[in-house]
């Protein structure tokens, strides 16, 4: 595990900062190992790594199914959250202080899980999703309660055209008296994106102002997509 924390940290976090204040989002390719994706995949039918699964077709959220991890978690996904959480704190306090929000984030994810507590969010939020042919998700936001980190991450554990074809990430941005922009991605096996969870800033003419965003998948067209879902803070239910 130690190189993939190595991994993590040498990453040019001025480089995704300079790109999530652009954009939204940013992929830093090749980060989780075959090996890494094979396990989480193979792993999708052991129970007690899960607290809860979600078929999407039942709420309308889509087609497919998703698992949300119980605590212990796999130590992949602690080391990733661990890591990866105080090189986006610098972004996210950024876009509170230009935002006018009144709201600063612990600069540790330690730190983040004792303010998720306090508030009685006390489950783990990190996921793992399965799509099969015409599965897909819909536009959405992972918000889970009064706490709510605005940078999340997502791994891709298969490789797209090869393992399946469709399933393209799908953001979508709500600037203010203006139509929506739709964002298409397709990052490859091994791949993160560090993407906004609810909204970012932009900078106008008059200050920075807010922009909505939600994302989603696309629909899958054959084959199977799994993907690792990482939220940083944690759920009320």
């Amino acid at each position: 595990m130690e190189h993939l924390k190595t991994k993590l940290t040498e990453i040019d976090w001025q480089l995704i900062s300079e790109s999530m204040n652009q954009k939204g989002f940013a992929i830093i390719p090749k980060l989780l190992s075959d090996n890494h994706c094979k396990e989480l995949i193979r792993n999708y039918n052991t129970p007690q790594l899960y607290r809860k699964t979600v078929g999407m077709e039942r709420y309308r959220f889509g087609l497919g199914e998703y698992k949300y991890f119980n605590y212990p978690l796999p130590e992949v996904i602690q080391t990733i959250r661990e890591t990866v959480y105080p090189n986006l704190v610098p972004i996210a306090n950024l876009w509170m202080k230009v935002l006018k929000i009144d709201q600063t984030f612990p600069t540790t994810f330690e730190g983040l899980q004792v303010l998720c507590h306090q508030n009685d969010q006390l489950k783990p939020t990190p996921l793992i999703l399965k799509y099969g042919k015409g599965g897909f998700n819909t536009l959405h936001q992972d918000l889970y309660g009064e706490v709510c980190f605005p940078i999340q991450t997502v791994f891709f554990l298969n490789e797209p055209n090869e393992d399946y074809t469709g399933g393209e990430f799908v953001l979508t941005q709500q600037t203010p008296r203006a139509h929506s922009k739709a964002i298409v991605l397709q990052p490859k096996k091994g791949d993160m994106l560090v993407f906004t969870t609810n909204f970012r800033p932009v900078k106008g003419v008059k200050g920075h102002y807010r922009v909505n965003m939600k994302h989603g998948v696309s629909e899958v067209n054959s084959g199977e997509r799994h993907t690792l879902g990482i939220i940083f803070h944690e759920a009320t239910s």
